[in-house]
């Protein structure tokens, strides 16, 4: 595209302010631009072609891809693994679920109870597969800078019965051990604050660590999964999710709400 545009790296590097050595280890594959070093050398070199722009900028989120998931590759949909490339850059991630455990905190118990019972015509193999994907993904909670997690809960989460009373007993005792991490945040909306806006569905929010990266929410239904970048999109998510903020229990009400939970299923497991 540069020698398209009759450009030399010198050129490149007096209109844009990019080193020309750094240009040659993009150029030669060494390293991987910056989405706003990708930016400006689309804009330099005249790409105005919007499918095109998106797929450069896919290809350069992929090439920061975990090496553990391109073992995974041929066997998740390629939208997941998009999306655990977006988790897995992220600075931090606002998660609202309505009806399951969100992923990064899930136990491998749980996991496989949720995959099976979402992919009811999937093989064994196929959701072994799942199951590590997701307990790999939980790796970003725990690198050196960890990602940082926000999330919110309905109740009903606690109380649907996923895999059964011993099940749901380690599960309920994983979220208590994650919340005492200073990057996990978790709040709980209770059965009595009535209706709120997160009842249409789930939904994320990444945030990411380069300022000219914006933000991006990920919605999945049945309709298929989404990717939404735009301002307004985010905006709206960002607020819904404020919204959510204010109507759950504060992180130490929530914390409380977990242990009663738990104090139940343990009184279940002594009289079942």
């Amino acid at each position: 595209m540069r020698s398209t545009a009759g450009l030399t790296r010198d050129d490149v590097g007096e209109q844009t302010g990019i080193n020309p050595a750094t240009l040659y280890r993009i150029e030669s594959a060494k390293s991987r631009p910056q989405r706003r070093t990708l930016m400006a050398m689309l804009d330099l070199y005249g790409v105005s072609d919007s499918d095109r722009r998106t797929e450069l900028i896919a290809l350069s989120r992929q090439a920061a891809q975990l090496g553990w998931l391109r073992a995974y590759e041929s066997e998740l949909p390629e939208l997941y693994t998009t999306y655990i490339s977006f988790e897995a850059e992220a600075r931090s991630v606002r998660n609202y679920e309505s009806l399951i455990v969100p992923g990064l905190l899930q136990t491998e118990e749980y996991a496989r109870e949720v995959i099976k019972a979402g992919l009811p015509l999937a093989g064994e193999d196929d959701v072994r597969t799942r199951v590590e994907a997701r307990m790999q993904r939980q790796e970003a909670l725990r690198k050196k800078e960890p990602l940082r997690l926000w999330a919110i809960l309905d109740e009903a989460v606690l109380h649907r019965q996923v895999g059964g009373s011993s099940v749901m007993l380690g599960q309920m005792q994983a979220l208590v051990s994650a919340v005492a991490e200073p990057h996990v945040t978790l709040q709980v909306i209770p059965f009595q604050g009535g209706a709120h806006a997160g009842m249409p569905g789930s939904f994320v929010v990444m945030d990411f660590p380069d300022p000219a990266d914006p933000a991006l929410v990920y919605i999945d239904s049945m309709a298929g999964d989404l990717f939404l970048e735009k301002g307004a999109d985010v905006r709206r998510f960002t607020g819904t999710f404020e919204h959510l903020q204010a109507a759950a229990l504060d992180p130490v009400g929530s914390v409380r709400t977990i242990k009663d939970r738990i104090n139940e299923l343990r009184e279940v497991g002594r009289t079942g």
